[in-house]
């Protein structure tokens, strides 16, 4: 019973994978965002380059 214990304690301390949660949940975040946003995305990307299409042939 003692060593599930300290196995459990061990298990729980444990930090060598937190740094790659933390990268997998900010992307995942991201991700969402991205698809939450898409069409707000898609439009302003396309408004840019709209202007600098035109911007350049008035040069």
């Amino acid at each position: 019973m003692m060593r599930l214990k300290q196995g459990w304690k061990n298990l729980w301390e444990d930090q060598r994978g937190i740094g790659t949660v933390e990268m997998i949940l900010i992307l995942v975040v991201l991700i969402a965002l991205v698809l939450i946003f898409k069409s707000k995305l898609t439009s302003l990307v396309n408004e840019i380059f709209d202007k600098i299409t035109k911007q350049s042939r008035l040069v």
